[in-house]
């Protein structure tokens, strides 16, 4: 027999108001006041969502994720915190590295954001691969993530 595991909200920190759309899976997160979390979502352990953050569906927040207040993140939105150093997974989580989003951030469907950190006032367009920081406020777009003109 498999072993089986289920989908589902375990130690985690609401703020007030926050509206989920099953199924989820959420684990030891903090979210903030008046988020929402779309279907299919799961957010990992250590991770911290601000204030007023839409999450939409099948998006994946991983280990080392902090997002800021007043952003979106669109459907499925993929972070990762394991950059295959040695080739492979690491597979040893002191290895991974974190990824930090500012405030007022709207990220766009089917992005990939790889360990970075994003300022404040930034949009990125759908389909965006995120390799490098972004330190000045505007919209990104393509693969590596670029600042439109």
């Amino acid at each position: 027999m498999p072993q089986e595991y289920s989908s589902g909200i375990r130690d985690v920190v609401f703020g007030t108001n926050v509206k989920l759309v099953h199924p989820c899976n959420l684990y030891e997160c903090t979210l903030g006041d008046d988020c929402f979390v779309g279907p299919f979502v799961e957010i990992q352990k250590g991770v911290i969502i601000g204030n007023s953050c839409r999450i939409q569906s099948h998006s994946f927040i991983c280990e080392l994720v902090t997002i800021g207040n007043d952003c979106f993140i669109g459907h499925g939105v993929m972070f990762i915190n394991d950059t295959f150093p040695e080739g492979k997974p690491a597979g040893d989580p002191a290895k991974w590295k974190p990824t930090s989003i500012g405030n007022h951030v709207s990220i766009g469907s089917n992005v990939t954001i790889l360990p970075v950190k994003i300022c404040d006032h930034v949009v990125i367009g759908a389909g965006a691969v995120v390799t490098k920081d972004i330190v000045s406020p505007g919209t990104y777009v393509g693969n590596p993530a670029k600042k439109l003109k």
